[in-house]
């Protein structure tokens, strides 16, 4: 336990070292290096052409001085004028006007003042656009209580209207929604597993991740296959690209990333991270292993009877990006990328007591990869044409060799999904643009089971194959008036129909502070997730792919409509957003029924309606935050008695705080979070029914008949950066998630115990007090 925290601290000290020879060793470094420190340092952005500044090394200016002495300093050094614009953008040029040629892009000196209508919402590095879009750029990210860093899956969950019911990144539930219902994407490549150590921590590393953009409602008509939520990740830069590397670890895992430049126009980018878990056990690993494992085959291997055994588990995942962006000529750019994901579990397993002496080996393995290829082509400064190209391959694959009785079970799904996408974007005046596409899309599932005692084995394939036609238009006449509309026609070819998915965003300013922000969609899908057994694959990723076939499992549809103000001041934001949205074509096995509906196989549709209310105050160096958020979710199965009762996800009443401090390379963030427990279904009577005294029953109260108890943490985040004289960085963060070591019951479900015949509850308790430290150096 003492040894990796000891070599974290040794790693740190040695980089510290460095830090103290680059203080008495300063040297030049690039321009552009020294302006993204700049802009990190006092949340302002510059504007410039890449000719006038790429080719400019001085030594920079000191961290102790005000933003206006650094400009100073930098106008005396390098010739160029730095022109402020307003309080967030910065206009770099040369002092003498050159003439720019025709094919030369501008896109680096446009201001877009009207893009963005919150600046920081929540920390830094979080915004809010037009569009009605969450926008989060890790690399300029504050802090946030309880993360080390800008993991993108625990950062959506600080945004009102999306959490998880049980604290991991691969259930997050949004608006009441499956985690299924969520779309993610990589660089246009859809994932399959959005969480290591089965949801603990998310897959996308920060590193090199540019951009993240997430839709609640409004979604664009580009983005289709989801009823819920889009997260779509980018890592390709629009900048060009200078030499970098850095390495970074936590009391989890350790990363290794790096950038460079191939030519003037090509740039190569890598990022590769993993686990030590499976050779040293940290307390964070340790407070994450028995919140994911408990009341699994991994720590409850006794099947219910009075038996020893002993177990041990490895455990580790990794993951890895690879991208290549090149330019031609000024107009085209060529992009491909790669991604790979992966977990591996092992459980070795004895039995103790036996008298002949028994051992069996069990394991889990999950992975998704990805691949995709681009074009991108400028016609000129209004209009632009886009390819791509995508495959993405899921497997999950859990082999149980039970000690008790020799059976052994082999599980597996698999999902191969793959298409190609061509739009045209084209400004038709400067008030009004139309855009149009088309994307194709097949995707194949397969599942699989086999089972040596009784002999059974079955082997399910299906596939989907859509089109889908796109026309989406934006109208902005001023800078009080935003209307998008779209249009996705979906032609699913294997069930010979049509869908039409209408989308729309509105934001007028009724005052230069207040805007009114209408929005609503109808999307659909047609691969989800179900839970045959909560045994299947050891209990800990019960839940598998499969596909739409229009009579079992139908197509899920969604509409969506939301009314929304938020007013904005340089000191305080105050938003609400009202919603009602309705999913149908949801199938019971999809919704991790774990009472009297567990085994039922019907179909039906869950309907929402909510409010969600956000303020946040600006103390200059303090910042806060409170959000508010109340929902009314119920289901409604015709064809069962009672036809409408709760949703397994709803949490009526919830709150969020936090408080941030922010003065130079110092933050510090305390939060709090609270909501009303989840629903709960009870037994009607402590005795089991003994209809078939072969396999007693529970009896069971109606569905959702009663609440858990309310949930309640508070975590702590701290960071401090050090600016090297030399080009390079040196970060240091520590984290603690619930901080009073709350003990949060998250889940509780009924079962009998056939040793006495008798029922007996299984409680799923929240993430312990669990510390965490990281620390990262770029150079």
């Amino acid at each position: 336990m003492i040894r990796p925290v000891k070599s974290f601290w040794l790693l740190a000290f040695l980089l510290i070292g460095q830090f103290v020879y680059c203080q008495h060793n300063a040297r030049p470094v690039p321009l552009q290096n020294i302006l993204a420190t700049i802009s990190k340092m006092h949340e302002v952005q510059f504007n410039y052409l890449e000719k006038e500044v790429a080719a400019i090394q001085v030594v920079p200016p000191s961290k102790e001085l005000s933003l206006s002495a650094k400009l100073t300093y930098l106008e005396q050094q390098t010739g160029l004028q730095f022109a402020r614009i307003n309080e967030k953008y910065i206009a770099v040029s040369s002092k003498k006007a050159e003439s720019i040629p025709e094919t030369e892009s501008l896109e680096k000196i446009t201001i877009p003042l009207q893009e963005i209508t919150i600046a920081r919402y929540l920390t830094t590095g979080i915004s809010k656009s037009l569009t009605g879009a969450f926008i989060i750029k890790p690399k300029h990210f504050g802090i946030l209580p309880g993360l080390t860093e800008p993991d993108v899956l625990q950062t959506m969950q600080q945004l009102p209207g999306i959490y998880s019911a049980d604290e991991t990144t691969s259930n997050l539930n949004v608006r009441s929604g499956t985690h299924d219902q969520n779309l993610f994407l990589w660089n246009g490549i859809r994932l399959f597993q959005t969480g290591h150590f089965f949801g603990m921590i998310s897959v996308f590393s920060p590193t090199l991740t540019e951009k993240v953009t997430i839709f609640k409602n409004g979604t664009s008509a580009f983005y289709g296959e989801s009823t819920s939520s889009l997260v779509a990740i980018t890592s390709f830069t629009e900048n060009e690209v200078k030499p970098a590397t850095g390495f970074s670890s936590n009391l989890i895992s350790a990363e290794f990333h790096t950038q460079m430049p191939l030519s003037e126009r090509a740039n190569f980018r890598i990022s590769a991270r993993r686990s030590y878990t499976d050779l040293l056990a940290t307390p964070t690993y340790q407070n994450y292993y028995d919140r994911v494992f408990q009341n699994t085959i991994v720590t409850d291997i006794h099947s219910q009877k009075n038996a020893a055994y002993h177990s041990a588990e490895t455990f580790y995942f990794y993951d890895f990006t690879a991208q290549y962006q090149q330019k031609i000529g000024n107009r085209s750019e060529v992009t491909a990328a790669v991604i790979g994901i992966s977990n591996v579990l092992d459980i070795h397993q004895e039995n103790a007591n036996a008298i002949q002496f028994r051992a069996k080996n069990s394991q889990l393995e999950q992975q998704n990869f990805g691949v995709t290829t681009g074009i991108q082509h400028h016609w000129n400064e209004n209009h632009t044409t886009k390819a791509d190209g995508y495959i993405s391959y899921y497997n999950l694959d859990a082999t149980n060799n039970a000690l008790e009785n020799n059976q052994n079970l082999n599980q597996q799904n698999r999902v191969t999904d793959m298409g190609i996408r061509i739009e045209d974007h084209q400004k038709i005046t400067s008030d009004f643009t139309f855009s149009s596409g088309y994307q194709y899309n097949e995707i194949g599932i397969t599942n699989n089971d086999n089972i040596n005692k009784p002999v059974y084995s079955r082997k399910v394939k299906e596939v989907v194959r859509s089109h889908a036609a796109i026309v989406e238009t934006v109208y902005q006449p001023n800078n009080r008036f935003f209307l998008k509309t779209g249009l996705r026609t979906n032609y699913i070819e294997t069930f010979s129909k049509f869908i039409l998915e209408p989308r729309l965003q509105l934001d007028y300013a009724l005052t230069t502070s207040l805007h009114l922000e209408i929005s609503g969609e109808r999307k659909s899908q047609t691969a989800s997730q179900i839970i045959d057994l909560q045994q299947d694959f050891l209990g800990i990723e019960k839940r598998r792919w499969t596909l739409s076939n229009e009579t079992t499992i139908p197509i899920q549809r969604s509409s969506q409509i939301a009314i929304g103000f938020t007013y904005k001041t340089q000191d305080w934001l105050l938003s609400m957003d009202n919603y009602y949205k309705k999913v149908s074509g949801i199938s019971s096995r999809s919704q991790a029924f774990q009472n009297q509906l567990e085994f039922i196989k019907i179909n039906g549709d869950y309907s929402v309606l909510g409010s969600e209310f956000l303020i946040q105050r600006n103390f200059g160096r303090v910042y806060s935050w409170l959000s508010y958020g109340i929902t009314n979710s119920e289901y409604t199965f015709d064809t069962y008695i009672p036809s409408q009762f709760t949703n397994n996800f709803q949490v009526v009443h919830s709150i969020s705080w936090a408080g941030v401090y922010e003065y130079k390379q110092l933050k510090i963030a305390v939060g709090s979070k609270w909501h009303s427990g989840r629903p709960e279904t009870t037994p009607l009577s402590s005795v089991v029914a003994l209809d078939n005294p072969l396999k007693p029953t529970i009896n069971y109260n109606m569905p959702n008949n009663t609440t858990l108890s309310d949930y309640f943490q508070v975590n702590f985040s701290a960071a401090y950066t050090w600016q090297l004289q030399c080009g390079a960085q040196l970060e240091l963060a520590a984290a603690v998630l619930n901080i009073l070591d709350k003990k949060n019951l998250i889940n509780r479900y009924y079962r009998v115990n056939t040793d006495t015949n008798s029922i007996e509850s299984v409680n799923t308790y929240s993430l312990s007090r669990t510390p965490n430290l990281s620390v990262k150096y770029t150079f």
